[in-house]
């Protein structure tokens, strides 16, 4: 099962990854215009339209990869000092209410925005000679499916929890700083307990 459960993880990490290099073209398009805008005084006609399109590509695709680093924003001073057993009922019975029905909701829907898009051969209206939207529609239903999968990922976690008390194993690439320094000061309290009771 573990296998399933981090091959899942690698597919969203590769994607997310992969993705993370549009930051790069986004960056590029802005300096281009703002040099355009201000040095040229020859604002271009698509700059608005990719910034806005590479953004939103950027923010989808890494959705699921987030959720596989367990990344999502949550409000978790509470649900950091529950027990794992807690942790995952809550979080199953979250997945079910609110979760998958969200995402099915996703795919279904922007599987008619993009059939509708493509269709049409839609253009971006923003600018006189806009660039292809549907492309970028495409990516709704994709983004529904990757979370989809990733979703049921996360409930078999839950179901793994609730059944071992720990949570399975995940992969991990990049810590969050607020949880380093929460776990070096929970190591130096550890630390310092332990020089007093040697004393």
């Amino acid at each position: 099962m573990q296998r399933f459960l981090l091959a899942i993880d690698r597919l969203n990490t590769f994607i997310g990854k992969l993705f993370a290099w549009v930051i790069v073209i986004l960056t590029l398009a802005i300096c281009y215009e703002v040099f355009c805008r201000y040095v040229l005084r020859a604002p271009t006609s698509w700059a608005y339209d990719v910034s806005y399109m590479l953004y939103g590509t950027l923010f989808m695709m890494a959705g699921a990869y987030t959720l596989s680093r367990n990344g999502h924003v949550r409000g978790d001073f509470l649900y950091r000092n529950w027990p794992p057993k807690r942790q995952a009922a809550v979080d199953l019975v979250l997945y079910f209410l609110f979760f998958f029905p969200g995402i099915i909701a996703l795919v279904y829907a922007g599987w008619g925005y993009f059939r509708l898009s493509w269709l049409l051969n839609e253009h971006s209206s923003f600018s006189p000679d806009g660039p292809m939207i549907w492309p970028f529609k495409g990516l709704i239903p994709l983004t529904g499916v990757l979370m989809f999968l990733q979703g049921v990922v996360e409930v078999i976690r839950c179901v793994i929890c609730l059944r071992t008390g720990t949570w399975p194993e995940r992969l991990h690439d990049v810590e969050e700083m607020e949880k380093l320094i929460l776990e070096e000061a929970a190591n130096k309290a550890d630390a310092e307990a332990i020089g007093k009771g040697a004393l």
